[in-house]
């Protein structure tokens, strides 16, 4: 596992050595960084707040930092993968720009200094956790109308999207799909 691209390519990312989650993969990583710097969706990365939930070691973030992001706030509840994610930020020199809230975002009581830019969330396959962390998120105020959110999950699950958030586009990549989301008009005041 390594950073794909912008400033800090090439920089290879620790894990837990028994570790039993799924990072994004490398090529996932960089067709999704492809689609989000195309042009179609905007610009979510120049000088973006970025929110990482379900951030493992922190590779989706940190490639949005190498990318031109910030800031980023890293989500991740497990021990094992915190201590990762903070060795990776050390290993970027990225401390000032990012904050690690360890904890469930499920139970997340932080609002947002401000509405991210882009969301990026890799929770666990088939666990139906993504809709539950969205409408936290949405509760905290760390989601806009202007906010992109993209979220990963198994090439074969059914994502359960929000009335709130419209669907932009999705994607097949090997084992995952990514789909991209917005707030729609509606929902966004709400």
């Amino acid at each position: 596992m390594r950073i794909v691209a912008g400033k800090n390519r090439g920089t290879k990312l620790a894990a837990p050595e028994n570790w039993n989650t799924r990072p994004t993969a490398d090529r996932t990583r960089e067709s999704l960084f492809g689609v989000l710097q195309g042009g179609r969706l905007g610009d979510v990365l120049t000088d973006a707040l970025v929110v990482d939930v379900f951030a493992g070691t922190g590779a989706l973030g940190l490639e949005a930092l190498s990318r031109g992001a910030t800031e980023v706030f890293f989500i991740e509840i497990d021990r094992e993968a915190v201590a990762a994610l903070r060795e990776n930020i050390a290993r970027l020199k990225a401390d000032a720009a990012s904050t690690v809230i360890q904890g469930d975002v499920l139970s997340l009581h932080r609002t947002a200094p401000r509405p991210a830019n882009l969301i990026l969330m890799d929770p666990p396959y088939d666990s139906g956790l993504a809709v539950l962390a969205l409408d936290r998120l949405h509760k905290g105020g760390w989601i806009d109308a202007e906010t992109l959110i993209v979220v990963e999950c198994g090439k074969t699950e059914e994502l359960e999207v929000p009335e709130w958030l419209e669907v932009l586009d999705n994607r097949r990549y090997g084992k995952a799909q990514i789909t991209f989301l917005r707030p729609s008009m509606s929902g966004a005041a709400d």
